[in-house]
């Protein structure tokens, strides 16, 4: 139970620093959707504190990013739920 906490912390610090900031001149795809989705809870608790990160990327391709960023959201809880059935 203690190494579980450890590796959750670790991820969480890690994640947390890979909210994307600002309008760049790249525009995000569909990967980086997801990875955004997967990263969103961490960037929505920093957002509570700053206004240093961003919830999503600002210039993205559109659909694709969007639905990159809804399955990485999704992809959160069904990872849990899958896991608590063991």
């Amino acid at each position: 139970m203690k190494k579980s906490k450890i590796i959750l912390s670790l991820v969480i610090i890690i994640f947390s620093s890979c909210a994307s900031n600002g309008y760049t001149a790249h525009q995000h795809g569909f990967f980086y959707g997801v990875i955004h989705g997967l990263v969103f809870p961490f960037a929505l608790i920093s957002k509570l504190f700053t206004n240093e990160y961003g919830l999503y990327a600002e210039n993205n391709t559109g659909f694709f990013y969007w639905l990159g960023f809804i399955i990485g959201i999704f992809g959160l809880g069904g990872g849990g739920r899958a896991a608590s059935r063991r």
